[in-house]
């Protein structure tokens, strides 16, 4: 942008020119402080809006048993150019030149940021994504506050050997309703307060204990059934209060042994629920949708699938012509999209693993 003033009047031209020159000088002192404070939020939100997009795209193509892929946003750079002239030329004038003053000044902008992504391969790709998530990694969530059922449903294949619902199909494929009876009462107790979650770092290792019926108040029978419930169910023994948590089939009196899923497994079962228009079901390009039984008959996550994806939608993909998507109103499936964004933020955490960039020139 370009400004030149020509005037007879050289003190009123001249003042225009200083105040001009001052005021883009000032204005380009305070324009990096000013971009960073808007584009910490900015790019955090971006760099969020991306993933969910890129989770619910995994879910949908593993639904129609495509391989997912995963990019790493490693880099950012925020690269501003800002540039500010301003000038003034004063001539009293001599003899027969008048006298005259002008003023001239010149602003330009521009923005090309830089971004930097990195796939995810080899060991980081079987860490992250393939392994089953550790019980030490994913039961401490429900030390926050996250509903433990809702863990547990979208985390653990089975519990002390009763299953949940599977993407594979067959008999077992909607899960074992005392799988579902089970985490109903877990999510009572710890709404109750009877229910508490803890890590131990024992021999330099982390252990996830879990304690039942963990006040000394007077329980009412509610919560005296569920415990009760519970320890027949995980075949716990009623004498004691803590039980670790650990990976496996087996099961004693004294521990509570639980199969995870891996990240893939947890995207490949949310995948299996969502429905899908009958003329691909028909043409074989994928596998009736997995429904679940014990009072867990709603989906897990409720993705819509249509022409057109409505313009306020939480999140939503294209995917072989159709859109699929989450609605903004639905605040269950949007909690548990974010629980599912978590764990898999979780998984991706190594000793090599780092967080993205954003470099910001601040002047």
């Amino acid at each position: 942008m370009n400004r030149t003033t020509t005037t007879k009047n050289p003190r009123k031209a001249l003042s225009i020119a200083i105040l001009g020159a001052t005021f883009l000088a000032a204005g380009c002192s305070g324009f990096g402080p000013t971009r960073l404070k808007a584009d910490q939020v900015d790019y955090a939100r971006a760099l969020g809006d991306a993933q969910k997009r890129e989770i619910l795209a995994a879910i949908v193509g593993l639904r129609f048993a495509d391989a997912p892929s995963f990019l790493t946003v490693s880099s950012i750079i925020a690269a501003y150019t800002f540039d500010a002239t301003g000038g003034g030329i004063l001539n009293a004038g001599s003899g027969a030149q008048p006298n005259y003053a002008q003023a001239s000044g010149s602003v330009s902008y521009s923005n090309h940021p830089t971004f930097t992504f990195t796939p995810t391969t080899g060991d980081a790709y079987a860490s992250a994504y393939i392994r089953p998530l550790s019980p030490t990694l994913v039961l401490p969530l429900a030390e926050s506050g996250i509903p433990i059922d809702l863990l547990l449903r979208i985390t653990a294949q089975s519990i002390a050997g009763l299953q949940n619902g599977n993407a594979l199909g067959g008999p077992n494929a909607a899960g074992a309703p005392e799988f579902f009876l089970l985490i109903q009462a877990l999510r009572r107790l710890q709404l109750a307060g009877e229910l508490n979650v803890e890590t131990r770092d024992q021999d330099h290792a982390p252990r996830i204990f879990m304690t039942l019926g963990a006040t000394r108040s007077g329980a009412n029978k509610q919560t005296v059934d569920d415990l009760t419930l519970v320890r027949k169910l995980l075949h716990l023994s009623p004498k004691m209060k803590t039980y670790e948590i650990v990976y496996g089939q087996s099961s004693d009196h004294d521990r509570i042994p639980m199969v995870t899923r891996s990240v893939l497994g947890i995207l490949t079962d949310l995948g299996a629920q969502i429905p899908v228009p009958d003329a691909q079901l028909g043409s074989g390009a994928t596998k009736p949708t997995i429904g679940l039984i014990g009072g867990e008959t709603r989906p897990t996550i409720v993705v819509r699938v249509g022409e057109k994806a409505p313009p306020d939608a939480y999140v939503s993909v294209l995917y072989d012509k159709s859109n699929y998507w989450i609605d903004r109103a639905d605040f269950d499936s949007k909690y548990a999209f974010t629980v599912v964004q978590n764990l898999m933020a979780l998984g991706e955490v190594t000793d090599t693993a780092k967080a993205p960039v954003v470099t910001i020139p601040a002047n």
